[in-house]
């Protein structure tokens, strides 16, 4: 049956259950900030391909991305008052009330403005001390201050369990609020959701007041209604007036299952000089209690949404809140309204609401299943937050799904626009997150490259035009895009254990594997070595043989190799391995320097090779030539973690690997110089893009100064193969270093823009470390024979291996799994029988 279905039916027949209000269990922690680092902290509250606001790092709402748009720093007004906001009203028992915004306090370099509007909510009274507790995607704020009565921990999130895109991509932000009473006297307390009406006004749209200052506008006759329905109340938000067909229009809903303290308003007074604000805190801060305006006077008018209860003396009581949303109308990069998938699934905000919250409680469970198994593994703490705080990338806006379910992606956001549009090949290429925990998202990834974006040619596109019947348009190939795409349809293969996935696609695959064959193509001669004009992520064309491209091309030889002989195409498979064989033995013969591989480069037009030594020749610009390069070994990487074996010589690329590492990485960058893009700074430390042992040329390739954490991830998971765990972790330490929550945010690792694809990369230290290999087609597994507690995913079901020298205990936590042997380490195959575990089973192999 269809989970959504599945989930509609739960929700009409288990009414009983919204009527109970749910507070949630405890959460567990990876990584604590203090006060000094919560500046730059946003956790993205939304699920994949569903917009997202983020839970900041002091309490605030911030970055409203829920209207098909990117919207960092946007809280749905320019500075002021006005954006959304929750407070506390707090009155011990024969005592004077307080009420109080529920954030932390202000930074230094938010006090000072022209006009006196530094930050959203400046004029609000805050708590003075604060901190943020974080297991993606599960966020905790802790709220105090000794002049006030109560402490505070809200709590954010939004589902996330492995195999289910379904219950991981929910419109929903929930919010629970745990107040404790630190006095010895009874106190009522009400918690206060505040937010305007602003359906159409996305940032997109704006007018310049007197001062020249952007003001966005959009909103027309928004309405705000009160509705108590399934248990479920709170205040719907709608528009009569903004275009139907307007990205920005939709619908929003404010609620709460609270069975009593329950009041609200639906506007407030007309807010001219700031009165609506005012004429909130008043009603609000007089009794916790709200009081409904007679009448609508804006038209954006301000919803709020109050609970109150009496807590006892040192006690704490639970106010949970939850917004939906639905905005249907998303162009993404197409010039027309594609749509969203997720809109197809609640025909509006309200209805979102009841048919999610009742499922909380069970999704909460199952999300803290996936959370505190991996939390419980041997692997080291920076590779757990690296893997599970970039799975962020896959909710925010960097990510959306068509009305046919595939999933596409940007390449990241930036503040106010996505970038670098078409689900990019060669840096989608990098990332291993989705395909490992979302398996039929990445076989919808792999649907659009082979067989939407690919020309009859075998040319595709690597970045896909929308509407998907547009999707080839053009004839721009990227070298390693293409080849990559051979490796991961093989592994959504592998993963999935689906053979008509293969069938379906095979004839695609030869196209696309051909295209490198024609004239003067990337292998023209058909001598298994590129060294035709090889477009590549660089955003440049490397002329000329190089490991980057090479490395790509005998990992989709090797790929689809394999793939030919399962579909019992013999010629096919006997000339890719003919190629991979001379292409292979030629790159280590010729590239391979005596410390790592190098480019040989060649005149663009006679594809001759030119003399590097020779001033008279004249060197192509944006090349990489001699360099030692951060990802050289970027084709490595995915065969490795594609269970496909060396590409090259075993000695070399060990080799190359502690070259990457003696020559890229820096440890202080404050000398150093780069005349592009800073991701790094300073005392910061992290590896180099390229580096020029014997000489940089003239004019490099454009990034050559930067550092990127993808590419970093790629070495990294590179150096764990090759035995160089402590460089590793040394790497990846520095990344995660960088985003410490007070120079960085620790959910967006950047690259050209915000939440970049690439970073998801980090995902492959998990594969890594535990050595994991899974076959679908074979049902077989292979496990490191290290000791210690692992975490396993395919991509549909999911669970954790322990491994001790006399016996490996598997458990499933979700899906299912058959296996008919397991590897351990180098040990010798083990055949099983009778080996078929379903959800919650456990069993143990003796070695």
């Amino acid at each position: 049956m269809n989970k959504l279905i599945l989930l509609t039916i739960c929700t009409l027949v288990s009414g009983a259950i919204a009527s109970q209000e749910w507070k949630p269990q405890q959460w567990p922690v990876l990584k604590n900030y203090d006060q000094d680092h919560l500046y730059q902290i946003a956790l993205p509250l939304g699920g994949i391909g569903t917009g997202t606001v983020s839970l900041g790092g002091r309490g605030e709402l911030r970055d409203w991305e829920i209207m098909n748009v990117p919207a960092k720093k946007y809280s749905t007004v320019t500075t002021g008052n006005n954006a959304p906001f929750f407070a506390i009203y707090a009155k011990p028992q024969n005592q004077e009330a307080t009420t109080t915004l529920l954030a932390g306090p202000l930074y230094p370099q938010e006090y000072l403005h022209y006009e006196g509007r530094p930050v959203n909510h400046h004029g609000l009274p805050r708590f003075a001390q604060a901190s943020f507790d974080a297991a993606y995607p599960f966020g905790q704020v802790h709220l105090s201050d000794k002049d006030l009565p109560v402490k505070v921990t809200i709590k954010g999130f939004n589902p996330l369990i492995p195999g289910d895109a379904e219950a991981s991509g929910l419109p929903v932000a929930v919010l629970s609020y745990e107040v404790t009473n630190t006095t010895s006297q009874p106190m009522e307390i009400a918690i206060c959701g505040s937010m305007r009406n602003f359906i159409g006004k996305d940032g997109s749209k704006f007018r310049t007041d007197w001062k020249g200052d952007y003001i966005p506008t959009g909103v027309k006759d928004n309405k705000n209604k009160y509705v108590e329905n399934n248990g479920i109340k709170g205040i719907y938000l709608y528009s009569d007036g903004v275009d139907k067909n307007d990205p920005a229009w939709g619908t929003v809903a404010l609620t709460t299952q609270a069975t009593s303290g329950v009041s609200y308003r639906t506007s407030s007074k007309a807010d001219n000089w700031n009165n609506g604000i005012l004429n909130f805190w008043d009603d609000f801060s007089a009794d916790g209690m709200l009081t409904e305006q007679n009448k609508q006077e804006d038209e954006d008018p301000m919803a709020s949404l109050s609970v109150k209860k009496t807590v006892k003396p040192q006690s704490t009581e639970t106010f949970t809140f939850y917004i939906t949303w639905n905005f249907p109308n998303r162009k993404a990069w197409s010039s027309t309204v594609v749509g969203n998938y997720y809109s197809r699934q609640y025909t509006d905000a309200w209805k979102a609401a009841e048919t999610i919250i009742p499922q909380i409680p069970g999704l909460e469970k199952k999300t803290l299943s996936f959370v505190n198994a991996l939390l419980n593994t041997s692997y080291p703490d920076v590779v757990k937050e690296a893997a599970l705080f970039n799975l962020a990338t896959l909710r925010s806006q960097t990510v959306f799904r068509l009305p046919s379910g595939h999933m596409m992606g940007w390449e990241g956001v930036m503040d106010r626009f996505g970038s670098c549009a078409g689900s990019c090949t060669h840096v989608w290429n990098y990332e291993t997150a989705t395909p490992y925990l979302f398996g039929e998202l990445a076989k919808t990834m792999r649907d659009v490259e082979f067989n939407y974006a690919t020309k009859e040619n075998g040319l595709m596109n690597f970045r896909a035009s929308l509407p998907l019947n547009e999707a080839n348009k053009g004839n721009s190939a990227a070298a390693d895009g293409q080849m990559g795409c051979i490796m991961k349809i093989y592994r959504e293969w592998q993963l999935s254990g689906d053979n008509d996935f293969l069938k379906n696609n095979w004839g695609q695959i030869k196209k696309v594997l051909s295209y490198a064959w024609t004239e003067k193509g990337w292998d023209g001669n058909q001598d298994g070595v590129m060294e035709g004009s090889q477009h590549n992520t660089m955003d440049v064309n490397y002329f000329g043989p190089n490991p980057q491209m090479g490395f790509w091309y005998m990992g989709a030889l090797k790929a689809a190799e394999k793939m030919a002989i399962a579909m019992k195409d013999k010629g096919f498979a006997q000339k890719c391995r003919t190629l991979f064989e001379q292409g292979s033995n030629w790159m280590d013969k010729n590239l391979f320097n005596g410390e790592y591989y190098e480019h040989k480069i060649t005149d663009p037009e006679t594809f001759e090779y030119l003399d590097m030594n020779n001033p008279n020749v004249k060197i192509p610009s944006f090349q990489l030539g001699p360099g030692c390069l951060v990802d050289q070994l970027v084709g490595q990487y995915m065969s490795h973690l594609c269970g496909l074996g060396y590409l090259g010589n075993k000695d070399h690329i060990q080799i190359t690997m502690n070259s990457i590492m003696k020559y890229n990485y820096v440890s202080d960058f404050s000398r150093h110089f780069n005349n592009m893009r800073s991701y790094v700074m300073g005392n910061e430390s992290g590896l180099l893009m390229a580096s020029w042992p014997k000489g940089r040329l003239e004019v490099p390739f454009p990034y050559f100064a930067e550092v990127m954490t993808g590419f970093e991830y790629c070495a990294a998971v590179g150096m764990i193969y090759e035995g160089m765990e402590k460089e590793a972790l040394t790497c990846i330490r520095s990344i995660r270093d960088r985003h410490d929550g007070a120079k960085r945010n620790p959910f967006s690792e950047p690259e050209c823009g915000h939440h970049y694809a690439r970073s998801m990369a980090s995902w492959s230290a998990i594969i890594a470390l535990s050595d994991f290999q899974y076959s679908g087609i074979d049902k077989s597994m292979k496990i490191t024979a290290r000791p210690g507690n692992y975490f396993w995913s395919n991509g549909y079901s999911w669970g954790t291996i322990d491994v001790s020298d006399k016996d490996i205990t598997i458990e499933v936590i979700s899906g299912s799994l058959q296996l008919k042997s397991l590897t351990v380490g180098n040990e010798k195959e083990m055949r099983l029988k009778h080996f078929d575990l379903k959800e919650g089973d456990k069993q143990v192999i003796k070695r």
